[in-house]
């Protein structure tokens, strides 16, 4: 059962969790769907226009872990000011949250990822933070396209394709894996 919490900008009104994983990933690349699929429909909404979410979205599941499910980054829409709040509250996040025990970044298989997606990467090893890449939409892609896409994710990540899983939210492939894996990390 998962039960929301809160929604929270800064560190002083984050809730008192014990283990924590974040969703994190741009505008549209599915992180809501991904969510719903993994911990039931409508737990994360999903709107028609990217960049809904703008504070961090606590949610409790089955009082053994809490998720998190942060906003996009990279929507064009934003203004400065909520660019800037985005990265202080993220940045506040990432340094002070000592229940934070796993990320999961999400990026569209379709695209190579962007230099949002990058640095995030970039940002979580600089932190030390254990991270699962999810490449999302694998089911808007034939085979040929696919085993393209991954040569592309593993060269601009720089990472090995172990450290990659391929799913569609939408049609739940791979989804129930996946929450396995996270689940076997949050609660060894």
């Amino acid at each position: 059962m998962t039960k929301f919490l809160k929604s929270a900008l800064s560190f002083n009104d984050f809730p008192n969790t014990n283990k924590e994983l974040i969703f994190l990933g741009k505008s549209n690349v599915g992180k809501s769907s991904l969510i719903n699929s993994l911990y039931g429909k409508k737990t994360a909404y999903v709107g028609k226009t990217p960049g809904k979410t703008k504070m961090l979205n606590f949610f409790d599941v089955d009082k053994k872990y809490t998720f998190v499910d942060a906003p996009g980054y990279g929507y064009a829409k934003r203004s400065e000011k909520e660019i800037i709040q985005f990265g202080e509250m993220m940045e506040d996040y990432f340094q002070k949250r000592k229940e934070l025990k796993l990320a999961i970044l999400i990026i569209d298989v379709r695209h190579k990822p962007s230099k949002d997606d990058i640095d995030m990467k970039n940002y979580l090893d600089e932190f030390n933070i254990p991270y699962i890449i999810v490449a999302n939409k694998i089911d808007k892609l034939s085979n040929n396209e696919l085993f393209k896409a991954k040569k592309v994710l593993i060269e601009s990540l720089n990472i090995k394709e172990e450290n990659i899983r391929y799913i569609s939210a939408l049609k739940k492939d791979n989804t129930s894996l996946l929450k396995e894996e996270i689940e076997s990390i949050l609660l060894k």
